[in-house]
């Protein structure tokens, strides 16, 4: 497997980001890595859309026995719901890259600080910087 297969195999599996001392944050070549990033990890989930569809297609049986029917909709119901939550990591997807379209992308929406090319690896949907977060995070604590 080469080096760029390796890195489009896998949303996280690419090579981190390395950038110069003088470069400008969320330069050109930052953004098309973001891109990439955002792209790989959509397509990956959309696959995983194709497959859950077929598998649930393949696998409806009307099972005589009631325990049988019951585990299979069970089944069926934890498949639905891990896909609601990658319907909305996929709009959430679909954002950062309009954000990297206009030029927002990588810094924070609360106050508008770098959020940090480190930190957009772990999480390329973040748009808050770490500060506002734990802010956040403490602010939704409290509010119980």
């Amino acid at each position: 497997m080469t080096e760029s297969s390796k890195a489009s195999a896998s949303p996280f599996s690419f090579k981190p980001y390395q950038a110069s001392p003088d470069e400008e944050y969320m330069n050109e070549a930052q953004l098309k890595h973001f891109e990439t990033i955002l792209r790989n990890w959509k397509s990956e989930l959309m696959r995983e859309v194709d497959r859950t569809v077929h598998h649930m297609q393949d696998d409806a049986a009307n099972f005589p026995d009631p325990n049988d029917r019951a585990t299979q909709e069970s089944e069926f119901s934890l498949e639905l719901r891990t896909r609601d939550r990658e319907r909305k990591l996929i709009k959430k997807i679909d954002e950062a890259l309009k954000e990297i379209e206009s030029g927002d992308y990588g810094f924070c929406e609360s106050c508008g600080i770098e959020i940090g090319i480190r930190r957009l690896e772990a999480r390329p949907t973040a748009t808050l910087c770490i500060d506002c977060k734990t802010l956040d995070e403490i602010r939704e604590k409290q509010m119980g």
